[in-house]
């Protein structure tokens, strides 16, 4: 058994693939029935599925992405449209910084 993909609820797939396509890299494909996805050049292709409802509370999952410069990926992040939350978190595993996309799905830089 392997990991095929990581499929992401939205209201609006076509863009949130391209802010997730400019961030980690790849191209970003518009499918049938309103999908898109991409395919990071070494990672998990991640998928968005339209759906009608908007997103309400703090995700149960969410992507942990290593960055050799936590700042600089999220001047990038922020540029696309992302939004920091809070400051960056340094504990005994290391250093983090809360992140949401376009849509308020969370996500981390980790160093």
């Amino acid at each position: 058994m392997r990991l095929q993909q990581i499929v992401v609820d939205s209201n609006d797939p076509s863009r949130l693939v391209r802010f997730w396509a400019e961030l980690l890299g790849g191209e970003p494909v518009n499918r049938e029935h309103g999908w898109a996805h991409v395919e990071p050049p070494g990672g998990v292709r991640m998928s968005f599925q339209p759906v009608p409802e908007r997103k309400d509370v703090k995700n149960r999952l969410h992507l942990d992405f290593e960055v050799d410069d936590i700042e600089a990926a999220v001047v990038k992040a922020v540029s696309l449209g992302g939004t920091r939350e809070g400051v960056v978190v340094t504990d005994e595993q290391g250093s983090f910084q809360v992140m949401r996309d376009l849509e308020g799905n969370e996500f981390c830089f980790v160093h």
